[in-house]
């Protein structure tokens, strides 16, 4: 019987070919073609074509839709194991129909409702559907947003947009704000949403009243699926593996047993009855000692097989019907564990005014980093009726980091060997939740009301950062010795915790007024309303050190132990090991800021071809930063701000394929809490010592964007855009004088900085690029941006004048070729993402660092006086032939001159300075 079924099936003949519109050429999706009088029937699928296979005969050949006249092909012969090839273009019908009520569910994920939305747009826009996301096979949000023109992902949390690093982009998650897990910048961990609960993604590019005023490169707007079809039960598990890593030796350190689900069971924090200050000042040296030897000995560092990385997600969608209510949920659960290890090589170099280049050191840091992600997506959904809408969205993120760190090399400045090591676990724990309704009202349902309350909560957690700094001279086998005292780059334990809690309520109200005919898209628009958010902070930080109970009576042979021996209960006494916290008030701060936005828009559809809109947005913002000095001295920083935001967006239609887009706005950028905070926080990575800036001010932006876009058929599109952005106070890192080898980076406002580039996007199908039926299943998508920027610091005579702003990417590539077999449920892909690094460089005339490195880099920084001839060709022969080239008196210039060399120089004044990364 299998044989004879697959004998007729062989036998069968297929009639293939498009249906479009006469008038404008596209698609006319949803219509039907099948054997006159019969149920035999194939739908036109969204790129116009469609496919029938019958028995060998000859046939009548009906294909209709509605609001188009009925064709009628008689005599259609099907030959058996043939394809037949039958074209059509439909005539609109244009005798007048009765009103029809069509009530449904509106599919936002397709490619096809993407891209109607994209050209509908008010303002310049990209995007990613679910269809697009199902093709890509993408794991994850991070791994979708990134190939969005212009849009990038830097550690799975910080999203840079056309250059432009996080604190320039807004991002949130149905319509509300997402909160950050970060302390010192904004961030938003998009590996936790699973792709499958992805209905789309957006990211506006241009400014518009109703969109966040705080925006430089753009607004993410990540939309979560609200409506279930029917119901559904998916689980996926996958495994992965990392070349460096997987099956290798990988560093651990002692971990809780809670580890694997993203938090610490209270493990590593501070013993209870722990002193509020432990000192010598206030605490006599009995107490000293008992507080020294609760403290766990976690200092051990061993070697496992990195096992490899593990992802699993649960996703359930149900839909119920009450009485004339429908009520659905989609409820999605997923999990990461991952490992990876790599090395990065550090060096620094200054130069004494007139002096000769020194080398203060050069290590090698091995970084072993243990992830746990945990996210769960809840939402529900109640549809009362065509009118009026209610929902009910949660997220909740666990995030866990175990790192290890074994620091080797050489300090120079120092004459020492260095043996460093780092213990950092983080967990973060963060919930998102919003309440939206969303009611039509009037007789010609012309009004449109929408409302959302929302709250966030953060919790931020560094339980016990346990850093030690061992050395021994110079050309000696001496034991590593453990350095030991008060300053921040001794050896230490760290214990930080963050609470933030954000309240958010905001509405719209939209009017839509008859325009030219009866038609949707020719109605004017009146927007109006609100948005207004509470946002507070409470910051707690320790740093223990230790010191020598007595300088003439101590045992030093403790300090040449081994690491997991020093700190043993058994070495801590009057003559031994004394635990002393370094205070400093500043660590310890709170912070409160309250916005409250309002803003009026209109959109005025003046011809057929002309559509303008805009309005304007004002933000008051009152922003409140509470620390205080070493000598307890409050500290208090305020700004009170109201800033006026003016839009205007315009667009001219060619045809309706193709339309120009002009648009133009003022944004703004604030500081973020720790940014005027004075708290002080050494950075072990990078050897720096991090400090706020209470005087730091908001950043204006002037944007301006100018985008041609081309439809050839509803799911392809094509587009071309040029931008530019000016910037006032733009808020940039920089590195401050310092009385000792530590630099000291510290935010600070520009006098102006400027961004620019160009933008292209292509999605299109091969279908018809050859003879044979294969092409109408390959689909291509080609993304691509370059930017240049520079910002001006010159007002600051210790910087370096100009250069690139934080973070900026000279370009960003994407690539794909899709190819899809419907019939045979095959899917096949080929995808390409390449994004350009910038050497991002902060420093002054005597010490100058390169910072926001890639993994796996040498980085080197030098700086020369005017009209000498520099030349390094002694101690890094190891790594590379020549680390330093002779450096020209030139302008800012970045170029690759070879496969793995990157060079960016600078001027400022006398002084010009050469960057180097070299990429191993």
């Amino acid at each position: 019987m299998l044989l004879i079924s697959t004998w007729a099936t062989a036998q069968q003949g297929t009639i293939r070919g498009n249906v479009k519109d006469k008038k404008t050429g596209e698609a006319v999706i949803g219509a039907t073609v099948l054997v006159t009088g019969t149920i035999q029937a194939a739908p036109v699928g969204v790129d116009g074509t469609y496919a029938l296979e019958l028995a060998p005969g000859t046939y009548s050949i009906t294909i209709t839709n509605i609001g188009y006249k009925t064709q009628i092909f008689p005599s259609i012969a099907v030959a058996p194991g043939a394809t037949t090839t039958l074209n059509a273009t439909l005539e609109e019908n244009t005798t007048t129909l009765q009103e029809v009520t069509v009530t449904g569910q509106k599919q936002t994920g397709t490619e096809v409702a993407l891209i109607q939305d994209l050209k509908k747009s008010e303002v310049v826009v990209s995007g990613m559907s679910n269809d697009q996301i199902v093709k890509s096979l993408d794991r994850d949000a991070s791994e979708v947003v990134k190939r969005i023109p212009g849009v990038t992902i830097q550690n799975n949390a910080f999203v840079v947009i056309r250059g432009l690093s996080e604190r320039y982009n807004t991002v949130l998650l149905n319509d509300a704000l997402t909160p950050s897990a970060e302390t010192d910048t904004r961030s938003f961990s998009f590996d936790v949403l699973p792709s499958s609960v992805i209905d789309r993604i957006l990211v506006y590019k241009s400014g518009a009243p109703e969109l966040p005023g705080e925006m430089g490169g753009g607004i993410v707007k990540v939309y979560t699926k609200n409506s279930a079809i029917d119901n559904s039960t998916t689980f996926s598990l996958s495994g992965s593996g990392r070349a460096g890593t997987t099956f290798n030796s990988f560093m651990r350190g002692n971990n809780a047993p809670t580890d694997w689900l993203g938090f610490d069971n209270s493990q590593r924090a501070l013993p209870t009855g722990t002193p509020g200050v432990i000192s010598s000042d206030n605490t006599t040296p009995e107490q000293l000692t008992a507080v020294g030897r609760t403290l766990r000995n976690d200092w051990g560092m061993r070697s496992v097989t990195a096992r490899p990385d593990l992802r699993a997600s649960l996703g359930l969608t149900r839909r119920l019907t009450l009485g004339t209510a429908d009520l659905t949920n989609i409820t999605s659960v997923s999990y990461s564990n991952t490992l990876e290890q790599y090395t990065v090589s550090r060096a620094r170099y200054n130069q004494p005014s007139g002096g000769t280049i020194q080398r203060q050191f050069s290590y090698q840091d091995q970084q072993s980093t243990a992830g746990v992600r945990l996210g769960i997506v809840h939402n529900w959904a109640v549809r009362l009726n065509a009118r009026h809408k209610v929902e009910f969205r949660n997220l909740f993120n666990q995030i866990g980091a175990d790192q290890v760190v074994l620091r080797t090399g050489v300090n120079e400045a120092d004459g020492y060997d260095r043996r460093d090591y780092a213990f950092h676990y983080t967990s973060r724990s963060i919930y998102s939740g919003q309440l939206q309704g969303t009611h039509t009202l009037g007789a010609r349902e012309a009004t449109t009301v929408t409302w959302t309350g929302g709250y966030n909560y953060v919790n931020r957690n560094e339980p016990d950062f346990r850093r030690a700094r061992t050395q021994r001279e110079l050309g000696t086998e001496d034991p590593f010795r453990v350095s030991i005292g008060r300053e921040l780059v001794e050896t230490s334990r760290f214990y930080s915790d963050l609470q933030e809690n954000t309240y958010m309520l905001s509405g719209q109200l939209e009017r839509r007024l008859r325009g030219r005919d009866t038609t949707s898209t020719s109605a004017y628009k009146l927007r109006a309303g609100f948005y207004t958010e509470r946002k507070s902070r409470d910051f707690n930080a320790r740093l223990i050190g230790f010191v020598r109970g007595t300088e003439n009576g101590f045992d030093n042979s403790i300090l040449t132990r081994p690491i997991e021996q020093v700190f043993a209960p058994e070495n801590f006494g009057p003559e031994k090991l004394q635990v002393d916290e370094v205070r400093n008030p500043s660590r310890n701060y709170t912070a409160d800021n309250t916005l409250i936005a309002g803003y009026v828009g209109t959109t005025a559809p003046i011809s057929d071809k002309v559509n303008l809109s805009g309005g304007v947005r004002i933000e008051y913002n009152d922003r409140q930063v509470n620390t205080a000095t070493l000598g307890d001295e409050p500290v208090n920083t305020r700004e009170k701000r109201t800033i006026v935001m003016p839009s205007f967006n315009s667009t001219y239609n060619f045809s309706l394929r193709s339309l120009l887009r002009a648009a133009a706005s003022v944004t703004a950028n604030r500081p973020e809490f720790r940014e005027q905070a004075l708290y002080p926080y050494y950075d072990f990575n990078n050897t720096a010592l991090i400090i706020g800036n209470p005087q730091l001010k908001t950043a204006t932006i002037y944007n301006a964007d100018l985008r041609y876009e081309f439809y050839p058929s509803p799911t392809e599109m094509l587009s071309g855009g040029i931008f530019y952005k000016h910037f006032n106070d733009a808020i940039e890192q920089t590195q401050q004088p310092a009385s000792g080898s530590l630099p000291n980076i510290k935010p600070a406002n520009a006098d102006a900085a400027y961004d620019y580039g160009a933008e292209i996007e292509v999605r299109k199908s091969l279908a018809g690029l050859g003879k044979t039926d294969i092409w109408n299943r390959f689909s291509v998508l080609l993304n691509a941006s370059i930017i240049r920027s520079r910002v001006d610091l010159s007002s600051d005579s210790s910087q370096i004048a100009r250069r690139p702003l934080q973070g900026q990417s000279p370009y960003v590539v994407n690539a794909g070729v899709f190819y899809q077999d419907t019939d045979r449920g095959l899917q096949l892909n080929v995808q390409y993402n390449v994004v350009g690094k910038r050497i991002f460089l902060v420093g002054n005339r005597d010490i100058f660092t390169i910072y926001e490195m890639p993994r796996n880099v040498l980085d080197i920084a030098v700086t020369k006086s005017l009209g000498e001839r520099l030349e390094i060709k002694g101690g890094i022969q190891d790594v590379f032939n020549q680390a330093v080239r002779q450096v020209q008196d030139v302008d800012f210039d970045a170029k690759i001159t070879s496969a793995d060399r990157d060079f960016a120089r600078y001027r400022r004044g006398q002084y010009t300075t050469l960057g180097l990364v070299y990429r191993f």
